[in-house]
């Protein structure tokens, strides 16, 4: 028997409760907790700092070879509200990933989709199903849900990056499948720009015509820091304001760049900071530049280069500068949308 054992001081309705147990049934009348006012959430507002991870990612790359574990050598962000779940928030797998000089991680495929944030580094290559995509600082590279991927460093120097993947909600969903590549040879093909950034990075409102385009996510998998630079320094200079927020967006569709996962990065002036709000929805954010102050919930804490912060649904969010601030950012929102369950307020 594994349903909870209600009891009762009337003998009639123990006997019932007793019955209901037997048959895996439950009371509503005496279950507590399933409707609440606001959401009900586990995990915990928390920051990893960049220094820590930074430093223990190094002494796992001295001592722990990248083929021992799912041919990743990979620290994965733990909440401590998620009773040791190895999430971020409830809904985010987050975890920094170390690739020493000329190490290579092998191909597979998962149902989760992943993307990578890269916080350090240069010289790394990504092969999505093939397309050799080329990772610095700054960039935002997809790895969509079942392609291929695997990671090459064939320079001399370590390279490290945030993952972010949809991999609690996959789960959630009992939908989570695995799959080795389909070769144990390395597939070491290089290139100045991806094929998808050929085809599709031509610039703002420029597209194939006809072009076939995957059905859910993004055709362009790499978003170059240069542009996203770019694009935040023209939005400050027009708005004439302290701060700028860019979604990552389909240039085909428009929308998101995955069904699962929003991508945002904000740039904050010093001195400035951000409008606090919540939203439904769990979402990690990633510092690459500057210091300040992050606002979760009830706590506060410093930030600087590399830290990874769990904002759980429904808390507090606001951004404080005490030099230029970049942060990037991921959400479940296409989800919350998707079921109508998303929701904003300002805090």
């Amino acid at each position: 028997m594994t349903t909870t054992r209600f009891r009762s001081t009337e003998a009639n309705v123990d006997d019932l409760y007793h019955e209901l147990a037997e048959h895996e049934l439950q009371p509503l009348w005496e279950l507590k907790g399933l409707l609440t006012r606001e959401p009900a959430v586990a995990g915990t507002p928390f920051r990893w700092q960049g220094d820590d991870l930074r430093k223990l990612a190094e002494r796992a790359g001295e001592l722990v070879p990248v083929d021992r574990g799912g041919d990743r050598r990979v620290l994965a962000c733990c909440n401590p509200g998620l009773a040791g779940a190895p999430y971020a928030v409830s809904t985010l797998w987050a975890a920094v990933q170390y690739l020493r000089g000329h190490e290579m991680a092998p191909a597979h495929r998962h149902s989760p989709a992943a993307l990578r944030f890269i916080t350090e580094g240069e010289g790394v290559f990504t092969l999505v199903d093939g397309d050799p995509l080329p990772m610095g600082k700054g960039d935002l590279v997809l790895t969509p849900s079942w392609t291929f991927h695997e990671h090459h460093n064939p320079g001399d120097a370590p390279m490290m990056w945030m993952d972010v993947l949809d991999l609690p909600v996959v789960a959630a969903l009992d939908a989570v499948f695995f799959e080795e590549g389909p070769s144990e040879e390395a597939d070491t093909a290089t290139a100045p720009a991806s094929a998808s950034e050929r085809w599709f990075g031509g610039g703002p409102g420029l597209v194939p015509a006809g072009r076939e385009t995957p059905p859910s996510h993004s055709p362009l998998l790499a978003y170059r820091w240069a542009d996203t630079d770019r694009a935040l320094t023209a939005q400050l200079d027009v708005s004439g304001g302290n701060s700028a927020t860019l979604r990552y967006s389909d240039p085909v569709r428009g929308g998101d760049v995955m069904p699962t996962m929003r991508c945002e990065i904000q740039r904050i002036e010093a001195g400035a900071s951000t409008t606090a709000f919540r939203q439904t929805g769990g979402r990690v954010a990633c510092v690459l530049h500057g210091t300040g102050r992050a606002r979760v919930g009830e706590r506060v804490f410093d930030i600087a280069p590399g830290d990874i912060i769990a904002v759980p649904s429904w808390s507090r969010w606001q951004l404080l500068a005490t030099s230029r601030l970049d942060v990037f950012s991921v959400s479940d929102a296409p989800v919350l949308e998707a079921l109508g369950l998303f929701r904003t307020s300002e805090a």
